[in-house]
């Protein structure tokens, strides 16, 4: 299998951006993995980010701003073979999605999240977004941003995530080994992934980030919580990559005993009769 399995039509993003190494990234994950087009589904929302389900050769879904999760689970939950895939920014997932990014953490359905987080709203050009750094000046934000910056990965580990990590889009290859383990990973798995936004971030660049990220070594123990709560809080002069926490535990199949013990719901005939019956109390 090679990487043209899952090349698609030329991309809309602007020559530079952190999201072209993601996209590669993520095909290169799928390859290693061994799956092939009809076996995955790539959801998204609305975004430069949420664009990346047009741009692979797989099942796509394309939803509202904010509103990727929802399908995503919905999917996973009737098609438990599927693997199923969440490409969005940090705008519409801990943004507008932020709601659904928290109770989807608690729900663990084995579904595999990846954030592109730019730390600013690219699609609609450039205003501060939950993780901008607070001072920071935009158009729309001309004496810098004074809203406290959300820290996604810490919220994720502190609500019960099985699989949290960071990620730079400025390494690929340790981007692609993150994806692996995380769509590997049984359980909801989120990766945020330090994204530079070349045309409307001109203070979070690739510069910048290289001076400040640093991989995790063998001797840390991504088991230990607090040490990954720790760690999660860590950001600034250094930056953490890496698999922040990883803890094994039931899925949302395995504590629903009709979705653990039979066939996928897809798979399931499709009985008319009842279902005209079930209609009845709705007229």
């Amino acid at each position: 299998m090679n990487n043209e399995i899952f090349l698609t039509s030329e991309t809309a993003w602007c020559p530079g951006c952190g999201d072209y190494n993601i996209l590669d990234a993520l095909k290169q994950s799928l390859i290693t993995l061994g799956k092939a087009p009809h076996e995955v589904l790539i959801v998204g929302g609305i975004g430069q980010a949420a664009k990346t389900p047009q741009y692979i050769n797989t099942n796509g879904f394309c939803g509202l701003h904010g509103r990727s999760l929802p399908p995503a689970v919905a999917a996973k939950i009737v098609n438990k073979k599927l693997t199923v895939i969440v490409n969005t920014g940090e705008g519409d997932s801990y943004g507008e999605g932020g709601n659904h990014f928290i109770h989807n953490i608690r729900r663990n359905v084995d579904i595999t999240h990846f954030v592109h987080d730019n730390q600013i709203y690219g699609l609609t050009k450039g205003q501060a977004s939950p993780t901008t750094d607070i001072g920071h000046v935009t158009d729309v934000q001309p004496n810098g941003s004074n809203n406290i910056p959300m820290n996604p990965v810490a919220l994720a580990i502190t609500l019960g995530a099985g699989f949290v990590a960071r990620a730079f889009s400025g390494d690929k290859e340790h981007l692609k080994e993150i994806m692996v383990e995380a769509i590997s990973h049984k359980g909801y798995s989120l990766v945020d992934i330090l994204q530079p936004c070349v045309s409307f971030n001109k203070v979070n660049t690739f510069q910048w980030y290289n001076k400040r990220v640093y991989k995790l070594g063998k001797e840390y123990d991504c088991s230990n919580k607090l040490k990954a709560i720790e760690k999660s809080m860590e950001w600034g002069d250094k930056i953490p990559l890496g698999v922040l926490y990883k803890e094994d535990k039931s899925d949302f199949h395995d504590k629903v005993s009709f979705l653990r013990e039979s066939k996928p719901l897809v798979d399931s005939e499709i009985n008319l009769n009842k279902v005209s019956e079930f209609m009845k109390d709705f007229l």
